[in-house]
């Protein structure tokens, strides 16, 4: 893995070494998928979406700008292919063959002495979470995971969504709302 920072590799990148983007990928292909994976709650395509968001950066290499932040950069290109994903998706439902396999990001640690009725009540609401978040507008739903899955600041998050941060700010406490009242019921327990 190359101790380069981002902005020189994607100097590097656009000027020309192809292989500048293999120390990016290294750097940020876990969080880029794990992001996407809370976004979509679907492991393959949460990997093609990584996939495509990386083509993106190497196509558009030239339009990053000098002194931004390639976080920022990169999760607003996989928050546009992820909303654009989703779009699809509505407009040409399928069946799937077989029921979605949990990915690895859906599993549950517990620790040694907790019984078996924890670990079942534990699973539940993490499910219910998942399906929570997943069920929020798009807008909303990218707000609360770069928010409390990246921990990505107010400032942040309106650069990657193109908000303003009060708008992010505004969003997160809509979408909190909302998840309290969905998730009363686990809340209160």
């Amino acid at each position: 893995m190359t101790t380069d920072s981002d902005e020189v590799l994607m100097r590097a990148l656009a000027g020309g070494d192809d292989l500048a983007l293999n120390g990016l990928m290294d750097r940020w292909q876990v969080p880029l998928r794990r992001f996407l994976y809370r976004y979509t709650q679907d492991e393959q395509d949460a990997l093609d979406l990584a996939q495509e968001t990386f083509v993106r950066i190497h196509q558009h290499r030239r339009r990053f700008r000098q002194g931004a932040r390639f976080s920022t950069w990169m999760f607003q290109i996989a928050v546009n292919l992820a909303r654009d994903h989703a779009r699809w998706h509505r407009r040409h439902p399928t069946d799937p063959l077989d029921a979605k396999a949990e990915g690895p990001a859906a599993r549950v640690e517990l620790s040694p002495e907790a019984s078996p009725a924890d670990g079942a009540l534990l699973a539940e609401r993490v499910a219910a979470v998942r399906r929570a978040v997943a069920a929020l507008p798009a807008e909303l739903r990218a707000a609360v995971i770069l928010s409390e899955y990246e921990d990505k600041s107010h400032a942040e998050i309106g650069a990657i969504v193109r908000a303003t941060p009060k708008a992010v700010e505004t969003r997160l406490y809509r979408a909190r709302l909302h998840l309290r009242k969905v998730l009363a019921r686990y809340l209160a327990a």
